[in-house]
């Protein structure tokens, strides 16, 4: 039996809800079962709103959700009302909002749900309620216990890229470059390409950090200094990565042709190409973990948040992804 996907309600003053109404609605175009875990009055409520005919129905299990996936949404309660209006985030809902990350993680990892999807979450109101965490990545890895941290990697049908820091200013994110964190982010990419990419054989494309790759020490030593050593201890290590490259050459199409993933130095690095290639369908992976996590690659949009006018394409592109990583995950434990 095929396990549903856990859907964590994410900002509620955001488009998570609208964009889930919206992917159980295009359920008939190859959609996973999922179950969001989320406050079903309040969903019910935005769909009579926005004039959308989904029925919700509450659940007892995740269980419950293939069942009911054909006629009716299917929703976990996550033990409270919601507060927050479309566009007006209250710092009460926090609480919920990380419950319910909380119950899809316990659900993925006890083996009732295949996979966690999050929806957007808003950072600034998790701080402003006390939580300490950069974000979903960092927490996600907190609560799997993954001593190293886990990776992060944005993917669409023609890119994928993994950046080797994250949620760091720019000039902070330079000081936290060293070749382990290269070597611990090429790592984990290259085990996930295998077990839930299905490619045999990875081929990583590595980033210079500094303009034309430092241009032999002229615009930089950082990339003989940290990245070219990082680069051959994953080679030692018998992957195939290259670099460091100039990144404004790496990513038009004949270049990308030529690797499966770009390990980048930095945030921008990574995001400004995908978003540029596929702004609507990028999806967020975490890799590394216990579980199969994806999400949208976009924020909680507040600005149009209760208009239905939110495209619903990353979440089911998250969705059908997780889908197709959590198959190859359970059919490589199988033959393993």
């Amino acid at each position: 039996m095929t396990l549903p996907l856990a859907l964590s309600m994410g900002e509620p003053a955001g488009i998570g809800g609208e964009i889930t109404l919206l992917a159980w609605l295009r359920r008939g175009a190859n959609v996973p079962v999922f179950y969001a875990i989320d406050d079903p009055d309040r969903l019910a409520a935005l769909a009579r709103k926005l004039g959308w005919d989904v029925p919700v129905r509450p659940i007892a299990a995740p269980a419950d959700a293939a069942a009911v996936f054909p006629a009716a949404l299917p929703v976990l309660p996550v033990g409270g009302r919601v507060q927050a209006a479309p566009g007006r985030p209250v710092i009460a809902d926090a609480a919920l909002v990380l419950r319910a990350i909380d119950m899809a993680v316990a659900d993925a990892r006890a083996g009732r749900a295949a996979a966690v999807v999050t929806n957007p979450i808003n950072k600034d109101a998790l701080y402003r309620a006390g939580f300490r965490h950069p974000g979903h990545t960092e927490y996600l890895a907190e609560l799997a216990g993954v001593a190293e941290g886990a990776v992060m990697m944005l993917a669409c049908p023609e890119l994928r890229v993994v950046p080797v820091t994250i949620h760091l200013a720019l000039r902070d994110a330079v000081a936290a470059l060293t070749p382990a964190a290269i070597v611990h982010a090429g790592r984990v990419a290259d085990a996930a390409l295998r077990r839930e990419f299905g490619i045999a054989r990875p081929r990583l494309a590595v980033a210079g950090l500094n303009p034309h790759a430092g241009e032999g020490g002229s615009l930089g030593r950082e990339d003989i200094e940290i990245v070219a050593p990082a680069i051959a201890k994953l080679c030692a290590a018998g992957i195939d990565a290259r670099g460091p490259l100039a990144a404004d050459t790496m990513f038009h199409a004949a270049a990308r042709r030529g690797y499966d993933a770009a390990l980048c130095m930095y945030h921008d690095q990574a995001l400004i190409p995908l978003k540029t290639i596929d702004f609507d369908g990028g999806v967020n992976v975490t890799l590394g973990l216990p579980f199969i996590r994806t999400s949208p690659d976009h924020g909680t949009a507040f600005d149009i948040a209760g208009t239905g006018r939110a495209r619903p394409d990353s979440l089911i592109a998250a969705l059908k992804l997780a889908a197709e990583m959590a198959a190859r995950r359970a059919g490589s434990s199988a033959t393993g």
